[in-house]
């Protein structure tokens, strides 16, 4: 955010500019057009008494337009998770630590490719592998490995080999930040680091310079030790796996691509190219790409994880969350993520520690049992559930307008690249059918501000029955695109963790989805560390050395 020109506004120091008229009043037939596109029928007499109305409303359009918007400005409206006078559900988990892994380094250290961040984390506090080494050998894998993924925008290997070096240099003075001390990882290319381009996965803003804006999350890593080794690659502007230069694979099968739009980081993650990554989603971008490269995501309250130096596509549905290989590992990033911000004015605190192993006996997780009947593989998971000892407990998801909802989605993500699409630059995007970007923000200009604001408050009654779903269960599991509840719970806000759950015919991962309450991240990630304990899928990887002996896959 430009906070000069911020506080200029704010202290009412801007030059004013008086609006010019625009260059024609509308026609009686264009605004019967126009409010014929809202839907709407109105009299000839009503329809010229709008005339004037109309014409002020393009001199105020025209006014706020002259005014030119960094993407990080937020608007004056805030959304918040959870209701009115509902007390947040976080769970404080017991006492007690778990027993760590003791493992000797090995041989090669290739062997680390897949390491749990425990194991990874115990290796460097005994000095048994330096940071240095660890970096230099991710380092190492992500340049042989992204030929056939295209997972990877820019390396960051001067600033990871500094910080790296100075993190050996504090533990030779017994100084240990923490279990992600000297762990390296990769952030998807929508968070801003100074001294490397911040390209949005889009060609408008491959040199894009952020200056010394640092990313929220990229900070609270460096003071936990975390070493960024890469800026992954996302789909254009946060859709997809197509980026500017290519298409980011999936290392199960590069034929296809790992989806997105965190796709460089779920693939990364999935190939060992990095112990864990950084990724965002506003509807269904951890979900559906942990989904296609067999990672655990998580996805957590909205809120929880400041968006400061993130691109914004949605102001008020954004998030922030790890991408994995278990729930573990997620639990140990996002004891570090989450926390409120003064600089995200939707960031807020709650109380969050990661879980020992816990008994799972007798905790009461809902199904929605015909999304189970209609997905027979994911109706697997539901056995396993039952092994542990949960009680299951069929439930109705409530009939809302989901979808027709997103008129949220696209009137903001709209508005947040509102110059792109006037400067006509949107035509430099590499997707440009009716359902990519360009085309849906030239249509959501077109959305009533009425409109979007039902749908707001639509979503209210939604948050509401979603919370009555929940009432009295510990969790939920579903199908990942089962019974709306992806679109429903990007809406709602409410966290979700997406894990492997099997295999398809093909070779690659099949994942089930569980959702918690509000600010329950713990309760959900303990459940999800309990499942993956007793099933071996999070444990299965790509062969990556089958991956190196392919030519690149192409664009």
């Amino acid at each position: 955010m430009n906070l000069a020109f911020l506080g200029a506004l704010l202290a009412g120091s801007l030059p004013a500019q008086e609006p010019e008229a625009p260059s024609s009043q509308p026609a009686l037939e264009e605004l019967r057009a126009a409010t014929g596109l809202a839907g709407l029928a109105f009299t000839e007499e009503e329809l010229l008494q709008m005339v004037q109305g109309a014409a002020s409303n393009l001199r105020s359009y025209e006014a706020l337009r002259a005014v030119s918007l960094d993407n990080a400005v937020p608007p004056a409206l805030l959304f918040q998770a959870g209701l009115p006078g509902r007390e947040a559900r976080g769970w404080e988990p017991p006492a007690g630590g778990r027993v760590l892994p003791w493992l000797q380094r090995p041989a090669d250290l290739e062997e680390l490719a897949f390491a749990s961040l425990d194991e990874l984390g115990f290796l460097i506090r005994t000095r048994q592998v330096s940071c240095l080494e660890l970096t230099r050998l991710f380092l190492d894998r992500l340049r042989r490995l992204d030929p056939v993924l295209r997972c990877v925008v820019h390396l960051t290997e001067e600033r990871a080999l500094k910080q790296a070096a100075e993190l050996d240099a504090e533990l030779e003075k017994g100084h240990y930040r923490g279990p992600l001390h000297g762990i390296p990882y990769g952030a998807k290319d929508l968070f801003a680091v100074p001294g490397y381009p911040t390209t949005w996965g889009a060609a408008p803003f491959r040199e894009q310079d952020r200056g010394e804006e640092l990313a929220a999350v990229i900070e609270r890593l460096d003071r936990a030790g975390a070493v960024l080794v890469a800026k992954l690659s996302l789909g254009a502007l946060a859709m997809g796996d197509r980026w500017f230069a290519a298409r980011t694979r999936n290392p199960w099968n590069p034929a296809q691509g790992s989806s997105g739009s965190s796709a460089g980081s779920a693939a990364a993650t999935a190939a060992g190219l990095v112990p864990f990554s950084l990724g965002t989603e506003t509807l269904g971008s951890i979900v559906s790409p942990c989904t296609r490269c067999g990672c655990t995501g998580l996805r957590p309250t909205f809120g929880t994880v400041s968006r400061y130096g993130a691109m914004a596509l949605s102001w008020t549905m954004d998030k922030v969350g790890p991408i994995c290989r278990s729930a573990r590992d997620a639990a140990l990033v996002y004891d570090v993520l989450h926390g409120a911000d003064p600089r995200d004015p939707y960031a807020v605190d709650h109380f969050f520690r990661p879980p020992p192993p816990v008994a799972v006996q007798g905790w009461r997780i809902g199904y929605p049992a015909k999304a189970f009947e209609e997905d027979e593989a994911a109706a697997v998971v539901l056995e396993e559930l039952r092994v542990l000892g949960v009680e299951l407990v069929p439930v109705e998801i409530p009939e809302a307008p989901v979808w027709e909802m997103m008129i949220i989605l696209n009137a903001e993500a709209a508005t947040a690249f509102d110059e792109l699409t006037r400067s006509d630059r949107d035509d430099e995007l590499v997707d440009q059918g009716p359902r990519a970007w360009p085309n849906s923000f030239r249509t959501a200009r077109l959305i009533p501000a009425v409109e979007y604001l039902r749908a707001q408050r639509l979503r209210f009654l939604l948050m509401a029955d979603y919370d009555r779903v929940l009432d009295g269960l510990d969790a939920l599991v579903h199908p990942s695109y089962g019974a709306g509840l992806l679109g429903i719970t990007n809406l709602t806000g409410h966290p979700a963790v997406v894990a492997p759950a099997g295999f398809r015919e093909d070779g690659t991962p099949r994942s089930i989805t569980f959702t918690g309450h509000w600010f329950d991240e713990a309760r959900l990630l303990a459940l999800v560390e309990a499942w993956q304990a007793a099933t071996p899928w999070e444990d299965r990887h790509p062969d990556t050395k089958a991956l190196e002996e392919r030519l690149p896959a192409g664009p």
